[in-house]
Parts: C-alpha cells; structure tokens; sequence
C-alpha cells in the first residue's frame, strides 16, 4: 500500500502504459481518476480497477482544467500527475512528415504536459508539495531513423521534467520522467511500421533482455518514483527499456 491515501490522475490511462500504471496505483491504494479520449476504453480500466474516469483531450485547456476540477470533486485533493497520454508517427523520411501530423505530435506530446503544469502548479504549490511524473522514451535518449519528429517531442520531454524539476523543489514538487522502450500497446505498430514477426525480431534483437516493455513494468516504475519511497528523487528520466540505451 506504498501509495495510499494518495489522489492520482493518469492521462491515457484506458489503455497501454497508461493502463497498467492506473491498476498498479489502485492496487497500491491511491485513488485514481483516469482521463481519456477513449471513453469506452476509460470506462472499462475504471470499472475493472474501481477508478473513475472524465473524458479529456490532455492537449485542449478547458478539458485539461475541468479533468483538474473533476479530481478534487472526487476525492477532494490530488497528489500525483501522471502526463502518459502521447502519439507517434508512421517511420517516414522527415522532411515527408504532414504538417498536420507535426501539430498533433506537439499538442499531445508537449503543449498537453505545458497546459496541465499550468494547472497542477499552482494546487502544489498551495498545498506544499506533490508528484508530476511524464512519460517521455527511449527515443528521446537514442533516437531512431525516421522516426525524428517523435524523437524530438520525447526529448523535449526529458528536457521540460529536469527543468520543471530544478525550479519546482523549493515548493516541495517532484518532478521525474520515464523512458520505456516499444512495448505492448497500441502505439507499437505506429513504432514498427508494421507489426509482423519479422520486424518484431529485428527490433528486439536491439534489448538486451529481449523483451517490450509491458504496462506491468511501466506501472511498477511509476508506483516507486511517486511513492514517498522515491522522496530524494526528482529530475531523472529513468530508462525501462530492457538495456536498449545502453
């Protein structure tokens, strides 16, 4: 019960990463609000784990703001951010990347974690203290070929958790970063091109324990660098990949 009596939002929380880190949370006593897009999806996590869920789009404000507002309806006070929710691109030469593509890659991936810091800060900061963990990646470490634009969002990422993290500490805010390699998830096959045999051996071949990340191994990381186990720690993006940035 490393996490009870916490109050936790989890964005992307119906599916993948996301999925695992809310029933690890659950499991470890925090209440959790999943926010998500995909409500159908959300609905089932919250049903399955006992959370509850709000529709939001993590890259529009208001929805951002009313998933803040919805937490502390609920449960009265929050604790921990988890800024998970994120999209990939098709591998493509990156001068062939659309425009329109490049903008949603920005909003989620970057925009969406600037809106909620907006939001959470200030909460943190009145009430002395709190948690933002934000899903970053490998590819932000050891970028990958054709996939450049997705690259450079995640490194963004990292970049944003050390900065937030340096000016945040005198308010008693933690703020840290994970970095898994490829894993089960929806996003795989955006990562692969294509999900075949083939190319899941040849991308394997590159993690020296020879398996994806799993939304298990994301949710344990996540449980430990928000827990108070993790209270020295703030500024990392911690790598669970396997051994692949090695």
């Amino acid at each position: 019960m490393r996490l009870e009596g916490k109050v936790a939002i989890v964005t992307g929380g119906g599916s993948g990463f996301g999925e695992g880190i809310v029933k690890k949370f659950v499991a470890e006593g925090a209440k959790v609000l999943i926010a998500d897009r995909d409500e159908a999806n959300a609905e089932r996590v919250a049903d399955a784990t006992g959370a509850r869920w709000v529709r939001a789009d993590v890259a529009n404000a208001a929805d951002v703001r009313a998933m803040l507002d919805a937490a502390s309806d609920a449960f009265g006070s929050l604790h921990i951010l988890v800024n998970n929710a994120g999209v990939g691109h098709l591998p493509q030469p990156l001068e062939a990347l659309p425009e329109d593509e490049f903008d949603r890659i920005v909003a989620v991936n970057m925009k969406a974690i600037y809106l909620a810091a907006r939001e959470v800060v200030p909460r943190f900061k009145t009430q002395g203290g709190g948690v933002i963990l934000n899903i970053a990646s490998t590819a932000g470490v050891s970028p990958r070929p054709r996939l450049a634009w997705y690259n450079a969002s995640k490194g963004w990422v990292i970049t944003a958790t050390r900065a937030m993290a340096v000016e945040l500490a005198p308010f008693g805010i933690r703020v840290n970063a994970l970095n898994p390699v490829a894993g089960e998830t929806p996003l795989l096959k955006t990562f692969l091109g294509e999900d075949t045999p083939e190319t899941r051996a040849k991308f394997l071949s590159t993690i020296p324990l020879g398996r994806f990340s799993t939304p298990e191994d994301l949710g344990n990381a996540a449980c430990f660098l928000c827990s108070d186990e993790a209270s020295m720690i703030t500024g990392v993006a911690m790598e669970v990949d396997g051994g692949r940035c090695i």
